[in-house]
């Protein structure tokens, strides 16, 4: 019989033992994998817009609507041959609005005495892929100045000439690529300096792509005021920056 309670006490604590043992390395693999770091990888590009986006508007005064019509027909031809004989393309104008504005007409200030009852205003929109083109032509308006032909941006805060980048898609692929390679140098860098073996990658997370103008800080669409950023210049900057995070050995 005692022989017997002496097994059975062997066997509990055997039993303790390997317990125990399994607690153990749960434990010990629980804080290994629980052991992480994270960083940040960051590529950088410079192109060249693709797309020149030009809005050009003529605005005239007038108390004769006919001849106020016939008068803002005649300066939109003066600006299309400008633009046609500039190397632009049928195909490439856009005609946008033609808005009269009745003075008389409005709920306030009917009793005032206005100088000239409508403005006419005609908008049109230039796009083309030929950046230099566009970029060149738009600084030549003294010609239609000359011509008797004043042109304005669509917006008043607004450029006239927008400039953009639409092909994001062609070098996302390498850029990511990039922003990984530099993720896992500053994790292998990190793992060095505290002498620890850099483990697998546990996970990722691509940030937003950003496209700003080459020499604006902002990058931004538009500011509180509504002003367009990023439009401005011919250069841009695309970047981009990813969460990287890496199991620690």
């Amino acid at each position: 019989m005692e022989k017997k309670y002496i097994i059975i006490a062997i066997a509990i604590i055997l039993a303790f033992l390997i317990h125990g043992s399994f607690v153990g390395r749960a434990i010990t693999r629980f804080k290994k994998e629980d052991r992480s770091i994270s960083v940040k990888g960051f590529s950088e590009k410079e192109v060249k817009s693709n797309m020149a986006v030009w809005t050009i508007k003529i605005r005239i005064t007038t108390n004769d609507l006919g001849q106020g019509s016939n008068e803002i027909e005649d300066l939109k031809n003066k600006v299309i041959q400008f633009l046609l004989k500039n190397q632009i393309t049928n195909d490439e104008l856009v005609q946008k609005e033609l808005n009269v504005n009745d003075k008389m007409a409005q709920d306030y200030g009917n009793d005032q005495v206005f100088k000239y009852r409508y403005i006419i205003e005609n908008v049109m929109q230039v796009r083309s892929t030929n950046v230099d083109n566009i970029q060149k032509i738009s600084r030549m308006t003294d010609e239609l100045l000359k011509a008797g032909v004043v042109v304005s941006s669509n917006q008043e805060y607004n450029p006239s000439v927008k400039y953009m980048y639409t092909k994001l898609n062609e070098i996302k692929t390498a850029m990511l690529s990039e922003a990984a390679l530099n993720a896992k140098g500053a994790a292998l860098e990190f793992a060095k300096n505290n002498e620890v073996s850099l483990g697998k990658l546990k996970r990722a997370n691509q940030g937003l792509f950003t496209i700003s103008d080459r020499d604006d800080a902002m990058v931004s669409q538009s500011d509180a005021n509504g002003y367009e950023m990023n439009v401005n210049d011919v250069f841009k900057r695309v970047r981009v920056v990813i969460n990287v995070e890496y199991s620690i050995d």
